[in-house]
């Protein structure tokens, strides 16, 4: 990594303006401006990531707002340098973001970005498990954390009941929900959908998806006896038996969060 490398700003592309409303550009690009430099430089963000930041990550990021509700409350699971997690604050001041990361050293740059650009967001140095029965939100965020079976085991006990997990996945999303077809039974999941967002708009579409509770009204902490089809549940219609005891390990993540 060379200094010239880990310090290039990357210029502000003509999209970013119909992406981000007007008066939060500026933030959005001393976030590039962040990321690009402290963020290469502890690691959060490869070299030959910089001058792409734009295209890759922010615009990538900032699309996924069109599945999030007005003045929702969203966890950013595993938000590593902030992507989805900051762009999402920084695109919609009216959500309620909360950005769950393991490791100190993100955290700490996490912290720093929230007080250095004034957003309205908490920093929690936790794994997802930490609020399991503790917290709800409208919107479960991620990117390139983890598969879908192992991130439903993380992500959807936060889940509220009219609420969804929505998560930036590859290309390859039908194969994945193809390969946890188990815990999408098990949690009690309606069948996810696919989403490309950003078209028009972006150079490049992000694929994500969409899952919701099956039965709202079953959803519960710990898991209701009525559940079914998963982990040890009897009953019928609802949520299935508890996650299994997997933590939220610190997988090795793509681009930013690698």
């Amino acid at each position: 990594m060379t200094d010239d490398v880990s310090r290039e700003t990357p210029p502000v592309p003509d999209e970013a303006r119909g992406v981000f409303p007007p008066d939060r550009l500026p933030l959005a690009e001393r976030f590039a401006t962040l990321l690009a430099t402290d963020g290469v430089v502890r690691g959060l963000i490869g070299p030959r990531e910089a001058p792409r930041l734009w295209e890759r990550h922010l615009l990538n990021c900032a699309v996924l707002v069109q599945e999030v509700p007005e003045g929702a409350a969203v966890c950013d699971v595993g938000s590593g340098a902030g992507l989805p997690g900051v762009v999402l604050a920084i695109a919609r001041p009216d959500l309620r973001l909360t950005l769950v990361e393991p490791l100190l050293r993100r955290t700490t740059f996490l912290d720093e970005v929230v007080a250095e650009l004034g957003l309205a967001v908490t920093v929690r140095r936790a794994r997802a498990e930490a609020l399991h029965g503790v917290e709800r939100f409208d919107v479960v965020t991620s990117r390139a954390v983890a598969p879908l079976g192992r991130l439903l085991d993380w992500s959807m006990p936060l889940v509220a009941a009219h609420g969804s997990l929505v998560a930036m996945k590859g290309s390859n999303v039908a194969a994945e929900i193809e390969e946890a077809a188990a815990e999408l039974r098990g949690w009690g999941c309606a069948p996810p959908q696919v989403l490309e967002l950003g078209g028009g708009l972006i150079p490049s579409t992000t694929h994500a998806v969409r899952v919701a509770w099956a039965d709202p009204s079953s959803v519960s902490w710990p898991p209701s006896a009525r559940s079914s089809g998963g982990r040890g549940s009897k009953g019928g219609g609802g949520r299935a038996a508890a996650p299994r005891g997997r933590g939220m390990k610190s997988a090795r993540r793509r681009g930013p969060s690698s």
